[in-house]
């Protein structure tokens, strides 16, 4: 496994990660916290420093099976990023109180068990949270108090990422993938000027990139993939990263062939890890083979221009005119 800084944090962390919204389950399943730290442990061992979670992921279960899997590892630090916000309900601007995000950060600490948070973001809050400067102040507050090491934000679209540059954020979690090439037009200019860590999400969209489903591909009534398909639920852009299932499917089939890879989802994460602005990308994994392949795209060799410009002709051929202007 190969190393970046996460911008200011100075945290050498894997560029290869976990993200952990389905940690211990599949996709509507219960939770199984034997798999989760079996999951935890898998990626440790492959190398991996830094877990992706969220206070709402398995309601909680998610911390809590990171915080036991942090308690037996006691002399190896393992970097942990949390987020919160998206249990408010409603989830509005108006709720970004002083008082909630206080509870959130005290109930993360609870469920990591640990007395400061290496980091914390705002969990795609509403556009408007960006331009309330006290939400931030209260932030920078919590940070002085010792109760969270850095903060940031993870957003939807790109004029968040750049408003949350207003703050003292030291990290923005942001959905990047071959299908979703925007951010590297301006935001890792800018991110790169400020120092700021940037963590890719979505990053093979919601498994488009694996070059594995058809249009036959069925998902099961409780996975966004079904009831979250055009947006339904909570933003589209979540789903298979926003683009058209279809299109996605014919676009992946593609690259497959102009790329004559055997395994597209590493060749997908390989081109992530191309952007030098990139600090580290947090694929979900739910068992040993697909640990394997996500952290095996950190030792792949670098992609090829000819490679790097398959990718970027397909993404202006099929996504460009729509992901482009709607995130």
């Amino acid at each position: 496994m190969k190393y970046r800084t996460l911008g200011k944090t100075n945290y050498q962390v894997s560029e290869v990660s976990l993200g952990t919204w389905q940690l211990g389950s599949k996709w509507g399943d219960p939770f199984d916290e034997q798999d989760a730290m079996q999951t935890l442990e898998e990626a440790y061992q492959a190398g991996v420093n830094f877990f992706d979670t969220a206070d709402i992921y398995q309601d909680g279960n998610s911390e809590q099976a990171i915080g036991k899997f942090l308690a037996t590892h006691p002399d190896r630090h393992i970097y942990v990023s949390t987020k919160c916000g998206r249990g408010l309900e409603p989830h509005a601007v108006s709720n970004y109180s002083k008082e909630n995000i206080e509870a959130f950060v005290n109930h993360s600490l609870k469920n990591l068990g640990t007395e400061s948070l290496d980091l914390i973001l705002l969990h795609c809050p509403p556009t408007d949270v960006y331009y309330k400067k006290e939400v931030f102040d209260t932030l920078d507050a919590l940070k002085a108090a010792g109760k969270i090491k850095h903060y940031g934000v993870s957003v939807e679209r790109i004029e968040e990422a750049i408003k949350a540059l207003d703050y003292d954020i030291s990290a923005v979690e942001i959905i990047f993938n071959i299908f979703r090439q925007k951010p590297a037009d301006l935001f890792f200019k800018l991110a790169k000027q400020h120092n700021i860590g940037t963590i890719i999400r979505v990053p093979l969209a919601s498994g488009l990139l694996t070059g594995k489903y058809t249009l036959n591909t069925k998902f099961g009534k409780n996975d966004h993939r079904t009831f979250n398909r055009h947006g339904e639920a909570f933003d589209k852009g979540e789903t298979f990263a926003g683009v058209d299932y279809e299109t996605g499917v014919k676009a992946a089939n593609q690259l497959k062939e102009k790329l004559g890879s055997d395994n597209l989802a590493q060749t997908a994460l390989r081109w992530i890890l191309m952007f030098s602005e990139v600090s580290t990308i947090i694929p979900g994994a739910s068992n040993a083979k697909q640990i394997a392949s996500n952290t095996g795209a950190a030792e792949l060799p670098a992609l090829s221009n000819e490679q790097m410009g398959i990718c970027k002709d397909i993404y202006q051929q099929y996504f460009e005119p729509v992901v482009k202007y709607e995130w």
